[in-house]
């Protein structure tokens, strides 16, 4: 019996592992996000150099967090409290939600199907990446004070 106990203790706990806390999840994926754009921005500004294969990876990198994003999972009812700057709007338009992040995985999957030759062109998938990631924050995110 002890052993029963003990072993669905160990499984309650791995579950509840699995389905870590929602609000520090989409956190950590997008401050993840921000770090690759961060990357990609410091070529556009010449900061450092244009390097095609660094640039493809990266944005590979960017697919692979925007694949990740899934709405019902990280936005669930009630994870619009507590230590968050998701707005209401998100749980109020679902669908809109859901589009602004469909745009932006689609727009990352065009940039790595068609990698950028150089700094200007690189410059200009950002923009639209950029401009995609402004219009949901714009929408969907409280600014911090």
């Amino acid at each position: 019996m002890r052993k029963l106990v003990i072993a669905i203790s160990l499984l309650a706990f791995a579950g509840s592992a699995a389905y870590a806390d929602p609000i520090k999840d989409r956190q950590a994926l997008m401050k993840e996000r921000g770090k690759l754009a961060g990357q990609l921005s410091k070529v556009v500004k010449g900061e450092e150099d244009f390097d095609a294969a660094a640039v493809l990876t990266t944005l590979k990198a960017l697919q692979a967090n925007a694949e990740k994003f899934d709405a019902e999972k990280l936005f669930p009812a009630g994870s619009d409290k507590g230590d968050t700057t998701a707005a209401p709007k998100i749980w109020e338009d679902k669908a809109g939600f859901n589009a602004a992040a469909d745009k932006l995985l689609t727009d990352v999957k065009a940039a790595v199907a068609s990698p950028p030759a150089d700094a200007d062109a690189l410059k200009a998938q950002l923009n639209t990446i950029g401009g995609d990631c402004g219009t949901c924050h714009q929408t969907y995110r409280i600014k911090k004070g």
